[in-house]
């Protein structure tokens, strides 16, 4: 079952974003994070991989070890940076040898070090040629049954300058194939309404998933900022500085990504999606007070 047909159901769905680990350290405990987080048998976890492909074959790992050891179905990341057409399709055939049906699509976001986004030379400029490339990739090897999701912003579509150019690209995912969205981090639930009903009334159908991040220390929030361009709402930066120790400082980011995630919910969101940055003690916690444990 793909992650579109899991959308069409009438629960919301749960799930995680994992990242690759870099050293053998990391790889024990993104291990143990994963076998955590199955027994709340989620609906799929995605992987990413950073910027040119530098933890692909680690993403791959993690794929392989979602589908065999845990079952949960892997949701795999795919960008355009610093890699060619041929190396794309590469990718995608060796996912879809291993039996991947699901894939993020995203443009990604230019290497460290370099202040612009430069597609590569012989490589694919934006999200939805990539949206593109899966289908015919697919299609080229007799796989039907797949499904492709795409990135959304709420917070930019909240600014009014970005707004109209943030529906059109979303509508050409669409019109390319896309089957869903995930967004990149916010934290009103009211962006994330007018995102969706902005996005309905322009004719774009695809789900949209909630991304939510349970930010449960000072030095998280500032990476977050730095990461997504959001900032970190002031309520909950001053939540996090007045905690006595790291136990009060994860309850008050829980609690404020809680009260974000049960909005959403109220709201109609499909699902939420956690960011767990491969711990699971916030994410768990997180889970229980939104009532979604698949037990």
């Amino acid at each position: 079952m793909t992650i579109r047909d899991l959308l069409a159901a009438a629960r919301p769905t749960l799930s995680y974003e994992l990242f690759p680990p870099r050293t053998p350290a990391a790889q024990s405990t993104l291990e143990q994070t994963m076998d955590v987080l199955a027994a709340t048998r989620p609906d799929f976890m995605s992987i990413t991989y950073g910027a040119a492909g530098t933890t692909q074959g680690a993403s791959r790992d993690v794929v392989r070890r979602l589908a065999a050891d845990h079952t949960v179905p892997p949701l795999a990341h795919l960008t355009c940076v610093g890699q060619s057409r041929a190396e794309l399709v590469a990718v995608v055939e060796a996912y879809l040898e291993e039996g991947v049906q699901d894939f993020l699509a995203l443009r990604g976001d230019p290497p460290r070090g370099q202040a612009d986004w430069r597609p590569h030379p012989d490589g694919l400029l934006y999200a939805h040629e990539l949206v593109a490339l899966v289908r015919e990739v697919a299609h080229a090897h007799g796989v039907t049954n797949l499904s492709v999701g795409v990135a959304a912003f709420p917070a930019q579509h909240a600014l009014e300058r970005f707004r109209q150019l943030g529906l059109d690209v979303l509508r050409a995912k669409q019109d390319a194939g896309a089957d869903f969205a995930i967004t990149q981090v916010f934290y009103q639930v009211d962006q994330y309404t007018a995102l969706v009903e902005d996005a309905a009334a322009a004719g774009i159908r695809i789900p949209v998933i909630p991304e939510v991040m349970p930010i449960v220390n000072t030095r998280r929030a500032v990476r977050a900022a730095e990461l997504t361009g959001v900032d970190t709402p002031a309520e909950l930066c001053a939540a996090l500085e007045a905690a006595e120790d790291d136990a009060a400082a994860r309850a008050a980011g829980v609690d404020h990504a809680a009260r974000l995630a049960r909005g959403l919910l109220d709201a109609g969101a499909p699902g939420i999606h956690i960011i767990t940055f491969n711990q699971s003690a916030a994410a768990l916690e997180l889970v229980d007070a939104m009532g979604l444990v698949r037990g």
